[in-house]
């Protein structure tokens, strides 16, 4: 079962997201380190800082390819920048992107995404804080903000660096004495795990990152005919562009072409141009590759015979500077060459339009729990339902729809938590995607319902995610008629865990809301019977079994329920433990006995036998057990409406290994359920939904479950 101490700290998070912790002016201090309280203390004791949460040594590194006793970490040594050159400076002349050069690590896509940066000074300085330096107040610690799945995060990290041989092994600066650069990938690394966490990716991913804005990828063998005023207008507001040329076989990957472009390798787009061209108007484009060398030796490449036949001005403002691995190309050859472009936009504007309107944006926080919440794609219609589900209510067609259909636009971008902390013990990416349908007109104005398989029979998705695909982020731009909506996201194969973050961001005013149960529980008035209203063959049973007292203990309980439960052999079952007939005697016991009288016992019998018939409706192949999926729907036959997050608790501590429930785990759930709800309702006298009590009463609650 889930432990207090997770279901506690999830509940302090969702208190601390409400109060704002987690917007860029409030950042989540990532592992309770508090930048200024450790760099204050270091300065009065006069010490450098040394990261206690992520130690300079080989588990910093990786795990395989850059593991303890792998070549490539061989003879690596941490120093701080003043063992490595005389003065060493956080940033000389302003960030730019020559401070990035790619060292002995795969991850080009980030460093793409750390140059694009550098063009937007006030986002540079979102994530690289002011203030910081090798001279004043130099305590060896630094910080850096960084977007983690919906909140704003500051890692705080030591400056010891990975080298070899008396230089970085990672990123760095053309100029040798600055390290801002190499310190925000240490940032990142610290984020992820390890520096191998950060080997491969989408340059998307390192935009958000830095952005928290929202992503589009655009493949340029189907671009759009106005590919090139989509890239000048993404610039013109800032927004990060990234672009790749796809690789066919394992063979590619760092392939160079005849015209020096380097194949699955992430370059950064950085200035859009038109140039008077023998006397016609040529369109320029900018790109720059992270290596800070190998570069383009096409048209317009640097000292090519193009820039002798345009003005002299141009060619200046143009700063031409020879193998600083940014150079110029012409559109049409860059539309040839490459194949992927990633635009990254800094606010949710409308994403290739003209005017900037500000999108409408909410984000969601959700889980796929195997037996509760992962219930696959469409493709798997018994378990697609489980997913979580969000309502989008579009109450107002588009100002300018472009054709005569009335539409509204709006985009979902659904991504996967934390999965590059996973490759260390051998996970990564799941294949992800999603699916919208229309709402029928009996969920419509309400969120308190979570629509059923035959719901999902009955209808076909209006739009869906372009494909399934193992990336951190799938998004999608979709324009449907004014009305409701239901977004489902789903990992592609069910039974995969993972935590997500939906957002949704619409052109015109919408309300949007996850779908769930109302927690409720339907609990019947407690049986009036007395001892005259039992059967005499009931009585005489119960004479035998409990003995001279006439009342039957815990143990007694055990070995009643037992002996019973063996004679129906349709049923699968490992037989009551005590926890589970201690819980039964707390539900039942009136008198405080911690035994059963007669009376007490009946209606106990009475219940489970009413719970044997649910059991055998939902066991539907009659099988001896139920699914996790069919308990579901058996819990609310027996009268317990539960919202996601309770039914992982209840999948967590009653199902087995392969996700099934047997018969005496499934009558142990619903005594936990009915002594939890007639608990609360007896301190929530007055109907508010409120429970007040005391610590004594809270520990007998929790001491007696």
């Amino acid at each position: 079962m889930m432990p207090f101490g997770g279901i506690a700290a999830r509940l302090q998070r969702d208190r601390l997201r409400a109060e704002g912790v987690g917007e860029h002016h409030n950042a989540v201090k990532y592992l309770n380190q508090d930048y200024e309280t450790l760099k204050q203390d270091c300065i009065e004791s006069g010490t450098l800082f040394r990261d206690p949460q992520f130690p300079a040594g080989p588990t910093a590194l990786g795990f395989k390819e850059l593991g303890p006793h792998s070549s490539k970490t061989r003879g690596v040594e941490w120093k701080r920048p003043s063992e490595l050159v005389d003065d060493p400076q956080f940033i000389v002349g302003g960030a730019t992107r020559t401070d990035i050069c790619q060292g002995a690590l795969g991850d080009c896509w980030l460093l793409a995404a750390i140059g694009s940066l550098t063009l937007n000074e006030e986002l540079l300085h979102r994530v690289v804080p002011h203030g910081q330096s090798f001279q004043e107040d130099y305590a060896g610690i630094f910080h850096f903000q960084i977007w983690q799945f919906g909140e704003w995060v500051d890692v705080v990290v030591d400056d010891l660096l990975p080298t070899k041989d008396g230089e970085l092994l990672f990123v760095h600066s053309a100029e040798c004495t600055e390290f801002w650069s190499a310190l925000l990938e240490k940032a990142y690394a610290k984020l992820n795990g390890c520096y191998e966490s950060l080997s491969g990716g989408s340059t998307t991913e390192g935009f958000e990152d830095f952005t928290g804005g929202v992503a589009e990828m655009y493949d340029l063998r189907r671009a759009p005919r106005n590919m090139g005023h989509i890239i000048r207008k993404a610039l013109e507001r800032g927004s990060l562009l990234g672009c790749s040329i796809d690789i066919t076989s394992a063979f590619d990957m760092e392939a160079v072409t005849f015209k020096k472009l380097v194949k699955g390798h992430a370059y950064s787009v950085t200035a859009f141009k038109d140039v008077n061209y023998r006397g016609q108007q040529e369109q320029l484009i900018r790109i720059r590759n992270p290596w800070g060398q190998v570069e383009w030796t096409g048209a317009w490449s640097d000292g090519s015979s193009e820039w002798d036949n345009i003005d002299p001005s141009d060619r200046e403002e143009l700063q031409l500077k020879m193998e600083d691995g940014e150079f110029w190309m012409s559109f049409r050859d860059f539309m040839r060459e490459f194949s992927r472009l990633e635009i990254c936009n800094l606010t949710p504007d409308a994403l290739t339009k003209d005017e900037l309107s500000r999108w409408h944006t909410q984000v969601f926080e959700g889980t796929w729990r195997r037996g509760s919440t992962a219930g696959g794609c469409r493709n798997n219609p018994a378990t697609f339902w489980i997913n979580p589900q969000f309502k989008i209510k579009l109450l107002e067609e588009d100002d300018d729809p472009g054709d005569d259909e009335v539409a509204c636009s709006f985009l979902v971008a659904l991504m996967q938590k934390h999965r590059r902390r996973e490759r260390r013990v051998g996970g990564d990416m799941h294949t992800i995607g999603f699916a919208v349908t229309a709402c029928v007109p009996q969920a419509q104005g309400s969120q308190n319902v979570h629509l059923k398989k035959d719901f999902f029979l009955r209808n076909q998705s209006r739009a869906r995610s372009e494909t399934f695909i193992n990336l951190r982020e799938v998004s999608n731009q979709i324009r449907l008629p004014p009305g409701e909506y239901i977004v489902v996201p789903s990992t592609f194969e069910p039974h995969k865990e993972a935590d997500f973050i939906l957002r949704v961001f619409t052109e015109k005013q919408s309300d949007t809301a996850e779908l769930d149960e109302e927690i409720s529980a339907d609990l019947a008035d407690e049986e009036e019977i007395t001892e005259d209203d039992i059967e005499d063959g009931f009585k005489n049973m119960f004479q035998q079994l409990a003995g001279e007292d006439m009342e039957i203990s815990v143990f007694e309980l055990k070995t009643i329920l037992n002996r019973v439960i063996a004679r129906h052999k349709d049923l699968k079952t490992d037989g009551f433990s005590l926890d589970s007939c201690r819980n039964m005697v707390n539900l039942m016991d009136k008198d405080g006995s911690a035994r059963l009288g007669l009376v007490e016992f009946q209606i106990l019998w009475n219940k489970i036998r009413s719970w044997l018939t649910i059991f055998r409706q939902y066991d539907l192949d009659k099988s001896g057990t139920m699914s996790s999926y069919e308990m579901r729907m058996a819990l609310e036959s027996a009268g317990f409406k539960l919202n996601n997050k309770l039914h992982q608790v209840v999948v967590a501590r009653y199902a087995d290994a392969e996700m099934g429930v047997d018969f005496d785990n499934f009558v142990c759930c619903l005594v936990k359920l009915e002594a939890m709800f007639r608990f609360f309702h007896s301190m929530d006298r007055d109907g508010t939904g409120t429970a007040v009590m005391n610590l004594a009463e809270w520990l007998l609650l929790t001491m007696c479950g």
